[in-house]
């Protein structure tokens, strides 16, 4: 029978490729994942992962992956350099960076009897047995991704948000030290900057100059600065008979941080349709339509409420309604995480 299951091969080595691969390896499916780029690298990404069960990675079989990931609790919010919120996680967000942990899940793969092929540039086709999980498909879009690893910036919580005009960046430990630094910012071209000096530009742009300046005095992390721009956020569009997951499928807000969790619950939705198209239970397009809608159920309303949220903090009536209702210690944090988890 295992030489009757059919292969699957998967575009993309991130996160949900490379846990996907992982899952369907045991399940005994044939598994070979194709990457454009090499191993180890910094991608820009929050690189915490909040809202993810064990439940899911046991699932995945990835779980003892995250054994030594930092545990984060504490939280602040920041809004043009004033602190306007404090909280603490009920369940720890795992901080580890994508330079360790995508170098564990490709090693993790390629240990249960998968292939990762690097170096591999393939364009999105609609092919029976192909899932399209390269990443982000370029659309012209007014956002910049930026981010980088330092050591040294002072923080006041784990888990730092700082929101200004422009835009907003994160602050989260990893391993060895270092700080992840990620922001998302309108694209602004008249900053007259370039490379790693557009992240304090940035910052400094958008009324946060304090944090910009504290980024400029600190050790950075050699080649960990990396740069993304020509995408948009929320549920991308269709390709018909394209099997997309990860953010090739959807793309939250980066504020909500469940990015990464997105990623892997994704790939937990998938194993089940795959599973069952490669050992012939189910036609490709009845697998792929499965998968479609169980994406849809689980992540319909976090998209929805993300994206209403991202208009109130690129809103200058809506940040300072934020920092009213975050004043009188109103503002129903607990509430508005659950609902983009």
């Amino acid at each position: 029978m295992a030489e009757l299951t059919r292969e699957i091969t998967i575009i993309g080595g991130g996160l949900a490729g490379l846990s996907l691969a992982v899952a369907l390896r045991r399940q005994g499916v044939p598994v070979t994942v194709l990457e454009a780029g090499q191993y180890p690298r910094h991608r820009v990404c929050g690189e915490f992962i909040s809202g993810v069960s064990p439940t899911t990675l046991d699932s995945l079989g990835i779980r003892d992956l995250f054994d030594d990931a930092r545990r984060h609790r504490s939280l602040c919010w920041h809004e043009g350099g004033r602190t306007i919120h404090r909280a603490t996680l009920s369940e720890p967000a795992l901080g580890i960076s994508r330079f360790v942990l995508d170098g564990r899940l490709k090693r993790r793969v390629e240990a249960m009897g998968g292939a990762v092929k690097t170096g591999f540039r393939v364009q999105p086709a609609a092919m029976e047995g192909v899932v399209w999980a390269a990443g982000r498909r370029p659309r012209p879009g007014p956002w910049i991704g930026l981010k980088a690893h330092v050591r040294g910036v002072p923080m006041s919580a784990d888990l730092e948000m700082h929101a200004g005009r422009n835009g907003y960046a994160g602050l989260a430990g990893v391993e060895d030290g270092w700080v992840n630094v990620c922001g998302l910012f309108q694209i602004d071209r008249t900053l007259g900057v370039k490379g790693r000096d557009l992240l304090p530009a940035y910052l400094e742009a958008g009324g946060n100059p304090g944090l910009a300046e504290n980024l400029r005095d600190v050790e950075w992390r050699e080649g960990s600065f990396c740069a993304v721009a020509g995408f948009e956020l929320g549920r991308q569009p269709e390709v018909p008979g394209l099997l997309c997951l990860g953010d090739a499928e959807s793309m939250i807000p980066p504020f909500t941080g469940n990015g990464m969790t997105m990623a892997f619950q994704a790939a937990e939705c998938a194993c089940g349709p795959l599973g069952q198209w490669a050992s012939g239970e189910l036609a490709w397009q009845a697998a792929v339509n499965r998968l479609r809608d169980a994406l849809a159920r689980r992540f319909r309303r976090r998209l929805a409420v993300a994206r209403v949220l991202h208009r109130v903090l690129f809103d200058a009536a809506g940040r300072s309604l934020l920092q009213s209702v975050a004043s009188a210690g109103l503002l129903p944090f607990t509430r508005m995480l659950s609902l983009v988890r």
